[in-house]
């Protein structure tokens, strides 16, 4: 038998023209991975520009004459910067007054979030945690009333608030906000309580805490994620709700913002396209603070309830 003896020379030189060769799969590899980061960059900047030109042009909108935006000329930067929109819009004493259709919707909103939150709290950590007769019709029943839309129901609605006798208030145009609101909350609340592992209350309950204590120590800090992102498709659907409350509150001082927004427009005379922008950018600053209230909770919620059934 006779064995093969590769000279050093020849060792050192495979040896090297293997590294050379890894060192340049490696560099081509990084230079794909460059070529990918800049091609992903340039389409989320293009993407945030056509979300974020909307707001701009409401907003530029708003600062400019009523004359200018009717004009031929497309203006995209305030010229004739003016506030009189906002002034029209906010002490205009022959239109109905911002500032009470502003605390009507703030109130309806804030008590439409709150109240869905504790129903839909307590319904979800029920369907999850214990197991019950027709438990499963509940379920159904959810998802089907979630399906069925609110202009189906309008006249039946209506005629139930107005045997309350609750028509033009504020508790009236609530119960119809979170009836609206409960059936996706408790469905989407059931997720992130069903991915909290009922191992950690059977841990803490065998270090000492009831039922209760271990609930609210140990799972209800890891579900308020779940309840911010919940609130939010809660807050955003009561606040920009038009059509029920419309119907439900036509009083001119019972109005909710998107109904006093309305007021705005002119069937048969010029209708005042810069003061609308400015009460729609009004309206949309109440939403931008409660967002960046919320946002690392929201955004924390939104990915766990991604990963979790």
């Amino acid at each position: 038998m006779s064995a093969t003896i590769i000279p050093a020379a020849d060792t050192t030189r495979a040896v090297t023209t293997g590294a050379t060769g890894r060192d340049a799969a490696r560099r081509t590899g990084g230079g794909r991975r460059r070529i990918g980061t800049v091609v992903y960059s340039a389409i989320a900047v293009v993407l945030f520009f056509v979300f974020v030109f909307p707001v701009y042009w409401m907003l530029n909108t708003s600062l400019q004459p009523n004359n200018d935006i009717r004009g031929s000329e497309v203006h995209f930067w305030p010229d004739n910067f003016t506030l009189r929109n906002y002034e029209t819009v906010l002490f205009d004493p022959g239109r109905t007054p911002f500032l009470p259709a502003a605390a009507n919707s703030l109130i309806i909103t804030i008590l439409t979030v709150v109240i869905a939150l504790v129903f839909a709290f307590l319904a979800s950590v029920a369907v999850t945690r214990f197991r019950f007769k027709s438990r499963r019709a509940f379920i159904i029943a959810i998802l089907t009333i979630q399906m069925i839309p609110g202009e189906a129901m309008i006249v039946s609605v209506f005629r139930v608030i107005d045997g309350w006798h609750l028509l033009n208030t504020i508790a009236g145009l609530t119960i119809v906000y979170v009836a609206a609101v409960l059936p996706f909350t408790i469905w989407t609340l059931r997720g992130f309580v069903n991915g909290v592992p009922i191992e950690l209350e059977e841990a803490a309950m065998i270090d000492g805490c009831s039922r209760a204590g271990a609930f609210w120590r140990v799972t209800f800090p890891l579900l308020a994620p779940g309840l911010v992102a919940t609130g939010v498709f809660g807050f955003i659907q009561a606040w920009n709700e038009f059509l029920m409350a419309l119907v439900l509150n036509a009083r001119p001082e019972m109005m909710t913002l998107p109904v006093w927004l309305r007021t705005f427009l002119v069937a048969n005379g010029t209708t005042n396209w810069a003061a609308i922008m400015a009460g729609s950018t009004l309206m949309a600053i109440p939403v931008i603070v409660f967002f960046l209230i919320v946002q690392g909770r929201m955004t924390s919620g939104l990915v766990s309830g991604a990963v979790k059934g």
